[in-house]
């Protein structure tokens, strides 16, 4: 077993099928020693258990479950990057993290949100999962999905 698989394994965590695209786009793709993920929303078994935008207020996606939701779509990020490089194992490093959270105009906790992206990853490759990051705030994502994750990963 793999070292990377073994620690999902002791972290309770398979990574997921990838999910086929729902445009015209992959993926991943590679280019030299990089792997760049579309961005990656948080499906579970094929579909988003929850929708709409995240704030403070009733009736919006709380923070707390929107940070859950890009700890998943980091996940589905990593099987994307699995299929084109074959191994999490070949991952030398995370590069760059791009986390989209679909915002009430009055909420700026972004960076909270995607926290749940950028230390999952720290859990998965310890100092290898370290990396850049933007977290940014958008009025709608594709199928109304709260958060939405990207990746740049280099591999050997």
């Amino acid at each position: 077993m793999s070292q990377v698989a073994a620690k999902l394994r002791e972290l309770g965590i398979e990574i997921p099928t990838v999910s086929a695209p729902a445009g015209a786009y992959v993926p991943a793709v590679v280019s030299g020693n990089l792997v760049y993920t579309a961005g990656q929303l948080p499906f579970v078994g094929g579909a988003l258990a929850v929708t709409g935008k995240v704030g403070e207020q009733p009736g919006l996606v709380s923070p707390v479950e929107a940070k859950a939701l890009a700890r998943t779509a980091a996940l589905n990020a990593l099987a994307a990057v699995e299929s084109a490089i074959g191994s999490l194992d070949r991952v030398v490093r995370i590069v760059k993290v791009v986390g989209f959270v679909a915002s009430d105009p009055s909420f700026s906790g972004q960076p909270g949100v995607i926290n749940g992206a950028s230390e999952f990853l720290g859990e998965v490759f310890g100092d290898r999962g370290v990396h850049a990051r933007s977290a940014v705030g958008v009025a709608v994502l594709p199928l109304d999905s709260a958060v939405e994750v990207e990746l740049i990963a280099e591999f050997a």
